[in-house]
């Protein structure tokens, strides 16, 4: 797969977003529980971060880059000096005009150098080379550090909520949304 041409992609030559690798399970698996236990430590159950399972997790990951579900599944990956700095999920919805976000995860010590930024700029890219016209995502609601991040980046929030059984208190989700057409698209969209 091929990121395309946009604003996905980044100028500083240390730094990119790419498709994820197979040999990059064990690297998203890593972000993913140093993130987890970061910013959620307080949102989830001690049980699921203190007893996380290394091998299980990169297994899952490594299967998710590998034979996604869909072609329109994929994972892709912020690198920085070779080093995958942080990651995002993506995949469609019941309906073919929106994709959801499943995920996006940048480690806190990578964190404020755009790779957040730039991980969602490739998604949307992407989405809109489907003529997807709109993303989703689902966050903690007390997830105030990523409330702020999407709304920067012209997100809202679309009054649809969500609750989580984590087998200890519920975690209640807020449903993110961005449009991603715009008048030129909506043209294309109706050309025969």
């Amino acid at each position: 797969m091929e990121l395309p041409k946009g604003r996905g992609l980044t100028g500083r030559a240390d730094v990119s977003v790419r498709p994820a690798a197979a040999a990059d399970a064990e690297a998203i698996a890593r972000v993913q529980v140093v993130t987890w236990r970061t910013a959620y430590r307080s949102l989830l159950p001690a049980q699921v971060l203190d007893e996380w399972d290394d091998d299980a997790a990169t297994t899952t990951w490594r299967t998710a880059v590998a034979a996604p579900p869909t072609s329109e599944h994929g994972v892709l990956v912020a690198v920085e000096s070779g080093t995958v700095v942080g990651f995002a999920a993506y995949g469609p919805t019941d309906d073919p005009d929106v994709a959801d976000l499943a995920t996006l995860l940048v480690e806190p010590r990578w964190g404020r150098r755009g790779h957040g930024s730039r991980l969602l700029a490739a998604v949307a890219d992407l989405a809109t080379e489907r003529r997807v016209r709109s993303l989703h995502t689902w966050v903690p609601e007390d997830d105030l550090a990523t409330g702020r991040f999407l709304g920067s980046a012209g997100w809202a929030t679309d009054g649809w909520t969500r609750t989580l059984d984590t087998g200890a208190a519920p975690l209640s989700q807020l449903r993110w949304t961005t449009r991603l057409d715009d008048d030129e698209h909506d043209e294309e969209r109706a050309a025969p």
